[in-house]
């Protein structure tokens, strides 16, 4: 990772991905894009799991004494407080898929480089509430993991950095063994670019939610999967299995627009049903900008579940 010093813009906000792909500190690059929607931001719960009971401490001087469990009392007695998840530090943990489909730029940013943008990004205003951050990568299978850790922001950074997009991918296996690293219920940020079919996806993302986890998910899209602009008559490879097939553009587009949008919007049904936060990012989309809304609405979600 480079160590070069840069000059932070003050108040940088909108922050074109194609600017951020020239700054060789990943935790320089994270904390621009923070301090890009973080001005906005007026409570620090976005990443933070609801505010439910966790667990009991030991009574010591200057705990409210309302939180008392004084049936535990009776029990033991002894004096406990009840601990709640906003007063202790939260286990967040960044799931990135590096399969081979994340490598495809239609000339801009990858998305595995937008993808690791955001990871960074996330982790460090994870970090910066004093969460406990780690990250998973995978492909079709688990390649590096990081505990979450209130030391471990360098490791992720590091992690991030080198990961390269390499091999097919699939999303059941490997996110059915991540289950193992989760013990601890936390908030999961899951990026990945979903080339699965929807059942597919629900079903391998969904068992987080059962071991309780605040699952967030990030489809990364490039601008030419969603719009589709060419026009020349050729050949297309997949990028995952290699399979070239030829294609008419302009016969296609509007078929193929109608698939996206489809399976964009049956993502957004299953996963709400779920209580899974969702949304698209567009590699072409400044990350900042496309952090606040999603965390702003996510925000307004966290309140009504409550």
């Amino acid at each position: 990772m480079a160590t070069h010093k840069h000059t932070l813009v003050p108040g940088a906000s909108f922050v074109d991905p194609k600017v951020l792909a020239r700054i060789g500190n990943l935790e320089l690059l994270a904390r621009t894009i923070v301090d890009g929607f973080i001005n906005g931001i007026h409570r620090a719960s976005y990443l933070g799991v609801s505010v439910d009971f966790a667990e009991h401490r030991g009574y010591t001087p200057g705990d409210d004494i309302r939180r008392i469990d004084w049936r535990l009392y009776a029990r033991t007695d002894r004096y406990y407080v009840k601990e709640f998840e906003a007063d202790s530090n939260a286990n967040f943990s960044v799931i990135l898929d590096v399969s081979k489909s994340m490598a495809f730029s239609s000339g801009g940013l990858s998305k595995l480089d937008y993808a690791k943008y955001l990871a960074a990004s996330l982790s460090y205003f994870a970090n910066k509430q004093r969460d406990r951050v780690g990250i998973v990568t995978f492909d079709s299978e688990i390649l590096e993991r990081v505990p979450s850790s209130a030391k471990h922001l360098d490791l992720v950074f590091h992690t991030i950095d080198r990961a390269v997009a390499g091999r097919p991918g699939q999303l059941g296996d490997p996110l059915f063994r991540m289950t193992e690293f989760f013990k601890r219920r936390g908030v999961l940020a899951l990026i990945s670019d979903f080339y699965e079919e929807p059942d597919t996806i629900l079903e391998a993302v969904k068992q987080f939610r059962a071991q309780g986890h605040d699952v967030m998910v990030f489809h990364v899209l490039d601008p030419a999967e969603v719009e589709f602009p060419y026009d020349a008559a050729s050949s297309f490879e997949d990028l995952e299995s290699g399979e070239r097939i030829p294609i008419v553009p302009e016969n296609l587009r509007a078929q193929y627009r109608k698939l996206i949008k489809e399976h964009t919007s049956t993502l957004a049904r299953r996963f709400t049903e779920q209580r899974i936060d969702y949304a698209v990012f567009n590699t072409s989309t400044p990350i900042d900008h496309a952090l606040f809304a999603f965390l702003s609405a996510r925000e307004r979600l966290l309140r009504v579940r409550r």
